[in-house]
């Protein structure tokens, strides 16, 4: 084992290719799974490990944006994977785990953890995906109808409607209520829930996308004037689109413009491209731009103009030429275990004039820089994090009015960096349902309607009567045929003729006066009637007959052992109410 940890500023590491956790196995049977609902393409990276280890034979159900970046996302991630390989995978360590030091001795089931998929099992995994607009409704083996709306998170980001005739169901992912180059959240669809779940929320609720996205700048701007170079170790899609166009327009400002940046991913020059041809998933301001022709982002124009520079990597032919200090670089991987970042940090790590800025959420800066230290290099956290925080959840919540919440737990607790922080909680006036990790809950959710088709020949046999004003009811006779979920009346078969012939005639409604009912007895013949009221309705007597008629608000029972008198009073009674 001691070949498989090394020790680097009083924290010890594992020397081996990463692995990375897949969705916990044995929690659902994937076989059983019908669909699965993507959000968007940060949400997408397991899926090569669903369908490539699993029975799962369904549908995968996403934006064309989701498909194409996440698409380019895994590539990514397996082509720095596959530039650097090992010759030994470390496993003997996990068999020690309380033994070793924090953070290892904390590692969740790390021999569940997997090596990285390959390009193959990307393929494999979307050819399962099918490409849905938003507002589309997408039928899910007729008993529900799926729908994605946007989130105003990222380009192609959701929401999902998961609905059946009478009941619905809202899965609230990545959004975002800021203005930036997505197309804006749909809140008006997610109205009307019986149950909203909620998750996703702010990674870093300390910190304003807007103030990091400003000290950003400031930072970068600083660095370079001073004859540093900025290191952004970024994802290749997303929020790197925005820190371009804000940071080209401060440097302008400041009359920095011939400071050169590159972005260098094996899929630059890709993601680039589709964040200027997907102009129907922008914001109303990207998209009228390009209806007028022209560039929804500005780094179309600063490509066409040099001063950014995409490459796929440090060494394809001609980036040692165009390469020139000081610089700013936006490269991956932000979790600084691969990728060109690792290269530059190396390169540039031992000079307290350069800066290394972190603007992705998900990672702690510290974790990410430990295997690297001793470093002069400026560490700058300026974490960017558009989605939801608690106060914008709170506000939906309000407006939308969910039947039932569900959310995580952990969002009904302060974060354990700032547990004095109570106004970074989800407080709301009714207690949510909640859930952790691995856990099943029920939503509560109970269908008790259904709705079902009268085929063609079935409504012509209809004879409606007017019940009241608005409303007609009508007998029907029919079968009751049940398809893929679809219920549907159909004339009877033969073979069911001879069951309809002992079906009732008529139905009665409608509620039974009592002077009506002894009018007609006394036209009868039967004029010793004596009506007595009681707590549930009333009651006829017919002394000479030796008979009870019981009348309450929802039946009426009539007691007497002459059975030829009983039918009579049977005929009588129904002439005293409606029928259809």
């Amino acid at each position: 084992m001691k070949f498989e940890l090394k020790e680097c500023m009083n924290r010890v590491f594992v020397d081996s290719p990463p692995e990375f956790r897949p969705p916990t196995p044995g929690l659902v049977d994937f076989s059983e799974i019908d669909v699965i609902l993507v959000s968007n393409y940060l949400s997408i990276l397991a899926l090569p490990y669903i369908l490539n280890g699993t029975d799962f034979k369904g549908l995968v159900l996403m934006t064309e944006p989701t498909l194409q970046l996440g698409r380019l996302f895994m590539e990514e991630f397996v082509e720095y994977i596959e530039r650097t390989p090992k010759a030994r995978h470390a496993t003997r360590w996990k068999n020690y785990l309380r033994s070793l030091p924090l953070p290892l001795s904390e590692c969740k089931a790390p021999r569940t953890w997997q090596s990285a998929y390959t390009k193959k099992n990307i393929n494999s995994a979307l050819s399962h995906a099918q490409m849905v607009a938003y507002n589309e409704k997408i039928n899910i083996c007729g008993a529900l109808n799926v729908t994605a709306v946007s989130s105003g998170f990222c380009l192609g980001s959701c929401n999902w409607l998961i609905c059946s005739d009478h009941e619905k169901v809202v899965y609230v992912s990545g959004s975002s209520t800021l203005t930036t180059h997505p197309r804006p959240i749909d809140q008006a669809s997610l109205r009307g829930a019986d149950v909203l779940i909620m998750t996703a929320l702010n990674h870093t609720p300390l910190h304003n996308p807007d103030s990091m996205l400003g000290e950003f700048c400031v930072s970068v701007a600083q660095t370079v004037r001073n004859g540093g170079n900025a290191l952004v170790p970024c994802y290749p899609s997303g929020i790197v689109y925005d820190l371009i166009e804000c940071l080209s327009n401060h440097l302008d400002n400041l009359g920095l413009s011939v400071i050169p940046m590159y972005f260098i991913s094996p899929v630059a020059d890709s993601s680039l491209a589709y964040s200027n041809i997907f102009s129907e998933w922008l914001s109303s301001s990207k998209m009228g731009k390009v209806y007028t022709v022209e560039d929804p982002f500005p780094h179309a124009y600063l490509s066409r103009n040099g001063r950014l520079k995409p490459f796929k990597s440090l060494h394809v032919e001609g980036f040692s030429s165009e390469y020139r200090q000081p610089c700013i670089v936006f490269c991956g991987h932000p979790s600084l275990r691969f990728g060109d970042a690792v290269h530059f940090l190396e390169m540039w790590g031992s000079n307290p004039q350069n800066a290394i800025l972190f603007t992705e959420p998900e990672f702690d800066f510290m974790d990410a820089l430990a295997p690297f230290q001793p470093l002069a290099i400026r560490p700058i956290y300026c974490p960017i994090d558009t989605s939801l925080n608690f106060i914008q959840a709170r506000k939906l919540i309000s407006d939308l009015k969910p039947g039932t919440l569900v959310v995580p737990e952990v969002y009904l607790q302060p974060p354990a960096c700032a547990p004095q922080r109570t106004d970074l909680v989800l407080t709301l006036d009714e207690a949510p349902v909640t859930y952790n990790e691995c856990q099943v809950v029920s939503l509560g959710v109970r269908r008790t309607l259904e709705t079902m088709s009268v085929s063609p020949d079935v409504a012509l046999a209809l004879n409606p009567v007017t019940v009241r004003p608005g409303l007609n009811a009508s007998t029907i006779t029919a079968a009751l045929h049940v398809h893929d979920n679809k219920f549907t009346l159909k004339p009877l078969e033969d073979e069911d003729e001879v069951l309809a012939k002992h079906l009732p005639k008529c139905y009665p409604y409608g509620s039974l006066l009592v002077d009506d009912l002894v009018q007609r007895l006394a036209q009868t013949g039967l004029t010793d009637a004596k009506v007595e009221e009681d707590q549930s309705g009333y009651i006829v007597t017919l002394a000479n007959e030796d008979m009870v008629i019981q009348v309450k608000d929802t039946s009426t029972h009539i007691i007497s052992n002459n059975s030829k008198l009983r039918e009579k009073l049977r005929d009588i009674l129904l002439d005293c109410l409606n029928s259809f």
